[in-house]
C-alpha cells in the first residue's frame, strides 16, 4: 500500500510502498478515505528536538482519519465491513489504574497511533476494536476525518463550564478555532480570542468570536472594558504554548476563574504563583480526549447544529502531501485534509 513514512531519523517525510497491516484477532483494519495534517505530523517531518526523542524510524505517520472498514479480527462482533468509523489515536495499556477504573485518558502508558506505533496516512490502517469509533449517521466526511483535534478543542473548551461565561482563547490555530465555536454553541457570553496572525483572526470571528486582537497591538484590559467586563475572564483556553500569552491570561482572569491548558511550551514557563493564589484560580492540562464521552459530545452537538467546517480551509490529495504539509506549516491555514479516495 501507498504510505507516507518517515524512513529514517532527520527532515522530511517519503511517499512510499509498505506491507498492508496484519490485523491481530482483536483488531480492525480500515481503508482510509480522509486524513487531517497536526501539529504532531510537522514536528515529526521538521524533525525537531521532540521527534528526535520520540520517534523511531521507520514509521508511518498520522492519526487524523477517516475510513470505512474492511476487514476485522475473530473476536470483533460490534464492527463490520462497510462503516464509516475514525479513531482514537492513543492506544491505552487497558491494564493500569486509570484504565481499568474506565480512565483510559489518564493512562500512563499511551502508545500513540502515527508517534510509538504506524499511523493513518496510508491506504489502510490497523487499531484495537477499543478504539474504533462508529460514526454516527449525518457526520460529514471531511469533519470526521478530524475528529481527533475535534476532540481535543471540545476537551479544552468543556473543561470549564462556560454557559454565560466570558471566555479567552489564546491562539487561533485549527483547534485554538474549533473550541472557539464550542464555547460560541456551548453558550458563552463573550468570546476574546488573541492570535498574532491577521489570516487565523478572520477565521476566529468565522468560528463565533466576538473580539478577536492582535495580541502584540491591543491590551486585553482594553478588550474587557469595551465589552462591558468588570471582573475579568471566567474561563481560559490557552492554546499557543506562549509563555507571554500564559501570563497575560493569568493577570486577565476573574477571581476565581479556571485555564485550561491544551498549548505545549517549548521551555519551562515561569508565573507568578501569587496571582493564581489570591485570584483563587484552577490551572488544568489537557491531554487528548476523554474516552469516549468527549466523542459522545462531539457527535452530539454536531446533531444540535455546531458547525466547524469552517476550520478546514485546504484540501489536497494525498500525493501532494508536500504541498499540504506547506500549507499547515505556513500559518495562513486553518485545518487540512488530504484525500486518500484518487488511488
Amino acid at each position: 500500500m501507498r504510505a507516507i513514512v518517515k524512513q529514517q531519523a532527520g527532515p522530511g517525510l517519503v511517499l512510499t510502498d509498505v506491507p498492508e497491516p496484519v490485523i491481530g484477532i482483536n483488531d480492525v483494519l480500515v481503508r482510509v478515505r480522509k486524513t487531517g495534517i497536526c501539529g504532531t505530523d510537522l514536528h515529526i517531518e521538521a524533525w525537531d528536538p521532540w521527534a528526535a526523542r520520540t520517534i523511531h524510524a521507520p514509521l508511518v505517520v498520522g492519526h487524523e482519519f477517516v475510513g470505512e472498514i474492511v476487514d476485522v479480527g475473530s473476536n470483533v462482533t460490534d464492527f463490520q465491513a462497510g462503516d464509516l468509523v475514525s479513531g482514537e489515536g492513543h492506544v491505552v495499556c487497558g491494564r493500569c489504574r486509570h484504565c481499568l477504573a474506565g480512565r483510559r485518558h489518564l493512562c500512563a502508558n499511551t502508545i500513540g497511533l502515527g508517534v510509538g506505533r504506524d499511523g493513518a496516512f496510508a491506504e489502510f490502517v490497523a487499531l484495537p476494536m477499543a478504539n474504533v469509533w462508529h460514526h454516527w449517521p449525518g457526520v460529514d466526511e471531511e469533519v470526521a476525518a478530524i475528529f481527533d483535534p475535534f476532540g481535543n478543542a471540545v476537551h479544552t473548551a468543556l473543561a470549564f463550564p462556560v454557559l454565560g461565561e466570558d471566555v479567552l482563547v489564546s491562539g487561533a490555530g485549527p483547534i485554538g478555532l474549533m473550541a472557539t465555536a464550542v464555547a460560541r454553541h456551548a453558550g458563552a457570553r463573550h468570546i476574546v480570542v488573541s492570535e498574532p496572525n491577521a489570516y487565523r483572526r478572520a477565521l476566529a470571528t468565522r468560528m463565533g468570536a466576538t473580539v478577536v486582537v492582535d495580541p502584540r497591538e491591543r491590551d486585553l484590559h482594553d478588550v474587557q472594558a469595551e465589552l462591558g467586563m468588570v471582573e475579568g475572564f471566567d474561563v481560559a483556553m490557552e492554546m499557543s504554548g506562549n509563555a507571554a500569552a500564559l501570563r497575560t491570561a493569568i493577570s486577565n482572569m476573574a477571581h476565581g476563574g479556571g485555564i485550561a491548558i491544551l498549548g505545549i511550551p517549548t521551555d519551562e514557563i515561569s508565573i507568578d504563583v501569587n496571582e493564581i493564589v489570591f485570584k483563587m484560580l484552577t490551572l488544568r492540562g489537557i491531554y487528548g480526549r476523554e474516552m469516549y464521552e468527549t466523542w459522545y459530545k462531539m457527535t452530539v452537538m454536531l446533531q444540535s447544529g455546531l458547525d466547524i467546517k469552517p476550520a478546514i480551509t485546504h484540501r489536497f490529495p494525498y500525493r501532494d502531501f508536500e504541498a499540504a504539509f506547506a500549507a499547515a506549516r505556513s500559518g495562513d491555514s486553518g485545518k487540512v485534509i488530504m484525500d486518500w479516495t484518487a488511488r
